[in-house]
């Protein structure tokens, strides 16, 4: 042990955009580190989005373009992640979220 502290990873997020009434897979409509997450996370706070922390999702939709959809690959990850949202904007519960 080297009591050396590790740094800590920056902050990073992806926003997805998805509408129910559209058959179309959820897209990317913003992803960035370190400022850009943390005004990314702000934003939803301001408009009572609920954030869900899953870094190794993130670490996979940053890796898709802004604009595009999802690809095949993520569709049962972002279909869970949905589904739990969903869950809580039934619940009445969406703009208390940061799981």
């Amino acid at each position: 042990m080297t009591g050396k502290k590790q740094p800590e990873e920056p902050v990073r997020a992806v926003a997805l955009r998805h509408d129910r009434s559209v058959p179309a897979a959820p897209e990317v409509l913003a992803q960035g580190t370190g400022e850009v997450a943390k005004r990314i996370l702000e934003l939803a706070a301001e408009e009572g989005i609920p954030v869900r922390q899953d870094p190794d999702l993130v670490e996979l939709l940053a890796a898709v373009e802004i604009g595009q959809e999802i690809p095949v690959e993520l569709y049962e990850a972002v279909a869970a992640l949905l589904a739990f949202l969903y869950q809580l904007s039934s619940a009445g519960e969406a703009g208390d979220c940061e799981h």
